[in-house]
């Protein structure tokens, strides 16, 4: 199901250019100057199964090389607190899963596209420690170990650990304010360092404040640490605000990110059962990143999403909420 960090990432990496900033800090340099950045293109849809929305989420993206051949980048968010021994054999199958659906398109075709799949990990437990090649998943005989290792099955996968960057490299990358607020926040979001860590941030969040849709932007951010955030940086998170906005659109800030959802959530479980309260809490999250998308919600609409107890449905309102123009772009009939 999708929590607080798969949205917050979601919002951030689904717009080209702040995926391509990502993308540009891992390939290698050869690689990059190859990709019309121009190009990039969001994939609609996703052809993952359970397992991965249970506790990833996955973005596509398409692009041209400056030859003219396609490029596609598989994207995965991995918010596991602990590392997956088994990520290389995963990927592998949701990248094959990736090319069938593209042959599935593309029936006439006679070579496979690029396809780059990459691991963007900020767990609490280390460094991204598990085997990035498929080959070393495999037991292989002492004797001759090497030949046994070119005849298996080969497979590579990137990872961008933010938790083996420090705080400077990742305020040094190249890219919009958003994405290297949102690099900062990831790796260090949970840290009990993080109402010191704010303080410092304050330039940077001046600059995502000054950036196009800096004031979205912002409240995306704000909503983020009130969900992820220990409790006691709060006070240092609304002293920011007050000194870069004002304490008026500071105090608007906050109330608009209702910042009680989750514990809210669980004394409603509590009370009224677990998955009723989860429903409850999921519910306001839609109607909250609608309004910081300044799309009116009527009375109707506002009861029906409020009385939906389908977690599923309302996990589908929310991803749509975070790219909505409109109501419209809501499948409340679904």
């Amino acid at each position: 199901m999708s929590g607080p960090h798969d949205l917050f990432a979601r919002y951030t990496f689904g717009h080209p250019e702040r995926a391509a900033a990502e993308l540009r800090a891992v390939l290698p340099p050869e690689l990059v100057a190859q990709v019309d950045w121009s190009s990039l293109h969001r994939e609609p849809g996703s052809v993952v199964d359970l397992e991965l929305r249970e506790r990833q989420s996955d973005l596509l993206f398409s692009a041209r090389l400056h030859g003219g051949r396609p490029v596609l980048f598989y994207f995965l968010l991995e918010h596991q607190s602990s590392v997956d021994r088994w990520m290389a054999l995963r990927m592998l199958r949701y990248v094959v899963r990736q090319l069938d659906h593209w042959r599935h398109l593309h029936p006439d075709n006679e070579w496979l596209p690029t396809i780059i799949p990459m691991v963007l990990y900020h767990g609490q437990e280390g460094r991204w420690t598990a085997a990035r090649r498929l080959e070393e998943l495999f037991f292989l005989p002492d004797e001759h170990r090497e030949r046994w290792r070119k005849v298996v099955p080969r497979f590579e996968y990137l990872v961008d650990d933010l938790t083996a960057e420090r705080e400077e490299a990742l305020r040094a990358r190249p890219g919009p304010p958003l994405v290297r607020m949102t690099w900062l926040l990831l790796r260090s979001s949970r840290s009990r360092e993080l109402a010191v860590l704010l303080e410092g941030w304050k330039p940077l969040l001046e600059e995502v404040l000054a950036s196009p849709e800096g004031l979205e932007q912002l409240r995306s951010i704000v909503h983020y640490l009130l969900r992820v955030g220990p409790k006691d940086a709060r006070p240092a998170l609304r002293r920011v605000l007050d000194s870069m906005t004002g304490e008026q659109q500071a105090e608007e800030l906050m109330k608009t990110m209702a910042e009680d959802l989750i514990e809210q959530g669980e004394r409603k479980g509590r009370r009224k059962g677990r998955a009723e309260g989860i429903a409850e809490g999921r519910a306001q999250s839609v109607l909250q990143i609608l309004s910081a998308r300044h799309i009116t919600v009527d009375e109707q609409t506002r009861e029906r999403i409020l009385s939906c107890k389908d977690l599923k449905t309302l996990d589908r309102w929310l991803h749509q909420a975070l790219d909505a123009k409109s109501l419209a772009d809501l499948t409340l009939g679904g």
